[in-house]
């Protein structure tokens, strides 16, 4: 099998020079050989030609440009094949990004509240015990009241009874508020940037990860240029949330250097929602969970 022909920018242009010079090389040429025929010269190296008048000739045969036509012709498809085949050669490397896994070490603790999930309300206090009223001693009348009579004649007038309202009924109870679910801080599985599920271990894979984590972080992370201007390095640090199901969420700056650093840091940590894939959500017993991930983003000028 032939290998692809790569050729970089560099070679590219090297080749456009090289093919320049052959031109000036071929114009030169000409220009100085037709140059070196003299009008006597001509004449003298034709006068046994058998023409009568040969300063009347209007060109000789040393100085007939069009019987190198086909050469020209020939070494202008030579050049234009050359440089089409350069242009579809033409090769444009990634960039080599060296990563170094110190980067994600952090030696100073930072003191940050760990979003918790809500508490329930407290029970209702227990109600309170039964009052126990005496009962004062009562007298009991031996005699009976009299029985009055309940007879209704015509004219007596009888009011209809009023009509009580029943009191309306209670409004519902509120809803209950959402249950926010738990977020961790270590788990069993800690969650990894995608693209290394190929590999055999869960050490491989984790090691794996944060390479290519650094990699995207260097690729995207745009330096400010106030922070350039005025030479500010340092290490900013961004917490985020990754969701049970590898989105990122939550993106704080807990650790700001100053001139733009750390929403640089920041932007780049929200534009992962944007790659294509999703993180490799952590799991604590098997199950996905929410996790809270701590990553520090190195800013340190080159040169």
């Amino acid at each position: 099998m032939f290998k692809e022909l790569e050729i970089t920018g560099t070679g590219v242009m090297l080749f456009l020079i090289f093919l320049a010079l052959v031109i000036i090389g071929i114009v030169i040429f000409f220009r100085r050989k037709y140059n070196s025929y003299t009008m006597e010269t001509l004449v003298e190296n034709h006068k046994n030609d058998g023409v009568k008048s040969l300063s009347s000739r209007t060109k000789f045969p040393e100085m007939d440009v069009f019987k190198n036509s086909g050469t020209f012709f020939n070494v202008g498809m030579t050049m234009s094949v050359a440089l089409a085949l350069a242009a579809m050669s033409w090769t444009i490397y990634d960039k080599v990004i060296e990563v170094d896994l110190n980067d994600l070490l952090w030696e100073e603790d930072i003191e940050v509240d760990v979003p918790r999930t809500a508490e329930p309300p407290p029970p209702p206090p227990p109600p309170p015990p039964p009052v126990i009223q005496e009962v004062p001693d009562t007298e009991i009348l031996e005699d009976q009241p009299e029985f009055e009579s309940q007879d209704i004649t015509q004219e007596d007038v009888v009011e209809a009874p009023v009509e009580k309202k029943a009191p309306p009924p209670p409004p519902p109870p509120p809803p209950p508020a959402p249950v926010e679910e738990e977020i961790f801080k270590v788990v069993e599985q800690m969650p990894r940037f995608p693209g290394c599920e190929d590999k055999p271990t869960e050490e491989e894979r984790k090691k794996c990860a944060d390479i290519a984590m650094l990699t995207y972080i260097q690729k995207n992370l745009k330096y400010p240029a106030i922070a350039r201007e005025n030479g500010v390095e340092g290490t900013a640090v961004i917490q985020f949330v990754v969701e049970k199901d590898g989105s990122i969420a939550d993106v704080r700056i807990v650790r700001d250097i100053g001139a733009g650093c750390g929403q640089a840091a920041a932007s780049v940590v929200e534009s992962m929602n944007n790659m294509g894939k999703k993180w490799i959500p952590g799991k604590q017993r098997g199950r996905p969970v929410k996790v809270l991930f701590t990553l520090p983003v190195r800013f340190k000028l080159e040169g």
